[in-house]
């Protein structure tokens, strides 16, 4: 399999990934909100480093693309999409839907759900076979609950039949399912306006 890097700052956490043969090197950071752009890049050298992997070596580069913060997102892709430029590799997108559908085993349908703040969530669901079944869209909690789905995710969410994956533990199956599958768009899934464009139209 190719060897790559892929970050995630789609959230408060910093998860970097760097593979190289059958060795792969996570670093995450469960509490790294508002300074993803502060560690990354050392986060980046430091995985790179212990797996002896140069970025020339890359078969290609992968991000994170949300839905999640923002801010947060648009640092990871910037940086990637840098990367992808300077050293002419591919670029792979991977959603936060993904992050964690490929990591549940459910022998029925299921959802994912990432906080969106106010009580509501970015959701999607899945089949058993991981084919879209909800596409990405913005619920409140009720809404959620009442579709009567197992529920994953990767945050501590207040949402019955609930599970929490560890995101650190999520990228690498992910990104290694994505990339199998041809690939998916390195740009940014925004399911809603930021707070900042809604109250812009808001007060236009």
């Amino acid at each position: 399999m190719t060897d790559f890097l892929a970050v995630d700052t789609s959230s408060k956490y910093l998860t970097v990934l760097a593979k190289k043969g059958s060795n792969a090197v996570c670093r995450h950071l469960p509490e790294c909100a508002m300074r993803h752009s502060v560690v990354l890049m050392d986060e980046v050298q430091c995985a790179l480093s212990q797996a002896s992997l140069d970025l020339s070596e890359c078969g290609f580069l992968a991000a994170v693309t949300g839905p999640g913060s923002f801010t947060g997102i648009r640092i990871g892709l910037s940086t990637i999409k840098g990367m992808c430029a300077a050293l002419k590799k591919p670029g792979i997108g991977v959603t936060s839907f993904q992050l964690v559908a490929y990591n549940v085993n459910s022998p029925v349908p299921f959802g994912v759900a990432i906080d969106a703040m106010h009580g509501n969530f970015y959701f999607a669901s899945f089949t058993p076979e991981y084919a879209a079944d909800i596409q990405p869209c913005y619920l409140s909690a009720e809404q959620v609950e009442s579709l009567s789905l197992p529920l994953y995710g990767f945050e501590d969410l207040p949402l019955k039949n609930y599970t929490r994956l560890n995101a650190g533990d999520c990228l690498h199956a992910a990104v290694m399912r994505v990339a199998e599958s041809g690939g998916g768009v390195l740009n940014a899934l925004y399911v809603r306006k930021s707070q900042a464009e809604e109250a812009r139209l808001a007060n236009s």
